[in-house]
């Protein structure tokens, strides 16, 4: 009898926890359903949004030049003030914060931190600074995710998860590939894999892409890739090279130029500064305005260019120049990253590779292959994340034609930059030597 209600006790107990996970395990699906759909509108909202003004803004400084001094300094200035008086002064530190917040029990993504990168990531692009709203849109996605996660004791153990599958949900949004959004928030942010953590994230990135299938939207660059040839791979392999030199370029300009800028105490001389640099720069390359996907669409009609003094002279000037206006719309309070910049760099300079290679070697290789294979392998170099990369540009096309030359030339491109410099803007701890 004594064994008998031991083992009766037993079942009990194993039952009680049995529905006690099947409960955790329900209401961490719904809450990945949420927070999927919630990261998702998001994401679409802004990309819809920022894409809209941003044309009419672009046409406007086409037509009048003098809207190239007035809208870098206007809209750094409404952040400014939106920062000052609407955020409380709060500063937004871009994927550091996410970082913060999940290597850390107690520190959370507040959730103002929401409006704050909608609206200062859409103004920052509109106005012509020279950066994406990719940043804006992981950190407030990361903070639904945050957000949620303070809501039940039940979810204060998947923090971690729940502010990846925002994170996921988010980069899908933007760029309609879900593998692309589960890597950047297993090569970012987390780094380690759990049960929940597939869960969750599989959750919200399907509840994403559902969302972009019933809204129609097509991918970023509406481009036909048809072939690829072996003996291009030598010249893939230069543009590992190149590309991974570029990032390093991209990386320790966003460094310098906010350990300079942060030694300035009065924000408006930045605000000065900045728009004034951004202000010349957008006025010569009118290609730098914005997160540049205009000035790539462009290229992607009429690849195929002969080689000119000048128009070499034009895509040297352009890769040179916008690492730098990048690092001073960032360090002058613009909000952003270096997701669009290392796409927009690597484009340029697979064009400018393959027209120098057609034109002065006779080699015929197909430019439109090379300014794919370079956005993903600068991008890769620059947050060190090659799968990412690889998902990210074969979904802004639609078409993975391309996807073996891109692995390869992804992974040299990210080891040639941590061979010359170890660091990305994200890893990167003011303590470090340099």
């Amino acid at each position: 009898m004594r064994y008998y209600k031991i083992y009766s006790l037993m079942n009990k107990t194993a039952q009680i926890k049995k529905n006690h996970q099947f409960i955790k395990f329900r209401k961490l699906v719904i809450v990945s359903l949420l927070i999927g759909f919630l990261s998702a509108f998001l994401g679409i909202s802004l990309k819809r949004i920022t894409e809209y003004y941003e044309e009419i803004f672009f046409h406007e400084v086409s037509v009048n030049p003098i809207f190239y001094i007035i809208f870098p300094v206007f809209g750094l200035s409404v952040i400014y003030f939106l920062r000052q008086y609407l955020f409380k002064k709060k500063e937004n530190k871009g994927i550091k914060e996410v970082f913060e917040s999940t290597g850390s029990k107690s520190k959370n993504l507040p959730s103002y931190k929401i409006p704050s990168h909608f609206i200062n990531g859409l103004l920052t692009v509109i106005f012509g600074g020279s950066t994406g709203i990719e940043v804006s849109t992981v950190v407030a996605t990361a903070t639904i995710g945050s957000v949620a996660h303070e809501k039940e004791n039940v979810f204060r153990q998947y923090k971690t998860e729940l502010i990846c599958a925002g994170v996921a949900a988010g980069v899908t949004a933007l760029f309609s590939s879900p593998i692309a959004g589960i890597l950047f928030a297993f090569e970012v942010i987390s780094r380690k894999v759990t049960r929940a953590f597939i869960i969750s994230n599989v959750i919200a990135v399907s509840i994403a892409f559902g969302l972009l299938t019933i809204l129609k939207e097509g991918p970023l660059f509406a481009i036909s890739i048809t072939t690829w040839h072996l003996k291009a791979i030598p010249y893939f392999i230069l543009l590992g090279i190149l590309a991974g030199m570029n990032s390093v370029y991209l990386t320790r300009c966003v460094l310098f130029f906010k350990s300079q800028f942060g030694k300035i105490d009065t924000h408006y001389y930045k605000i000065i500064i900045g728009s004034a640099v951004l202000s010349i720069s957008l006025f010569i390359f009118p290609q730098l305005y914005g997160e540049g996907y205009h000035a790539i669409k462009t290229s992607f009609i009429a690849p195929n260019q002969i080689m000119t003094f000048t128009l070499a002279l034009t895509f040297i000037g352009i890769l040179l120049l916008k690492p730098i206006v990048t690092s001073i719309t960032l360090a002058s309070g613009g909000d952003g990253g270096v997701f669009a910049p290392s796409l927009f760099i690597g484009a340029f300079l697979g064009l400018l590779l393959a027209s120098v290679l057609n034109t002065f070697f006779q080699v015929h290789v197909i430019p439109v292959n090379f300014m794919i294979i370079g956005m993903a392998a600068v991008l890769s170099a620059s947050i060190h994340a090659p799968f990412t990369a690889i998902f990210l540009v074969c979904g802004l096309t639609n078409d993975y034609t391309l996807f073996f030359p891109i692995l390869v030339v992804c992974l040299i491109s990210k080891y040639t930059a941590k061979m010359i410099y170890p660091y990305t803007v994200y890893s990167y701890s003011p303590g470090i030597t340099k």
